[in-house]
């Protein structure tokens, strides 16, 4: 028997982002809460990341991610969400796999 906790942090955010992708398309961006925004965010970024290895996908799917995420990471007073969503695409790109895991679990604490 497993629950979320179980999961690895690449499965939780999947089936994390699956579920904000849901609320986002049924009520719309501006009514996620924080969390949620934070979680679409990374989600964007990951989709970018593991599919085309940079965030040029991350742009067109969600133009103000890195802000967007900055900003939820800031009001969750996550402070390593916040530092990882505060560098430039290009630094993000290149950091993005070491801060992952690190980032993910900060978010899972919430």
């Amino acid at each position: 028997m497993s629950d979320e906790y179980d999961e690895d942090n690449e499965t939780w955010l999947l089936n994390a982002g699956h579920r904000v992708i849901e609320k986002k398309t049924a009520e719309g961006y501006p009514s996620l809460i924080a969390l949620d925004r934070l979680i679409y965010c990374l989600w964007t970024a990951d989709y970018g990341m593991r599919n085309a290895g940079d965030l040029e996908t991350t742009a067109d799917l969600h133009p103000t991610c890195l802000d967007d995420g900055k900003a939820a990471a800031q009001e969750l007073a996550l402070p390593r969400s916040a530092a990882a969503f505060s560098l430039s695409p290009d630094e993000l790109e290149r950091a993005y796999f070491r801060l992952f895991d690190e980032v993910v679990s900060e978010i899972r604490a919430v």
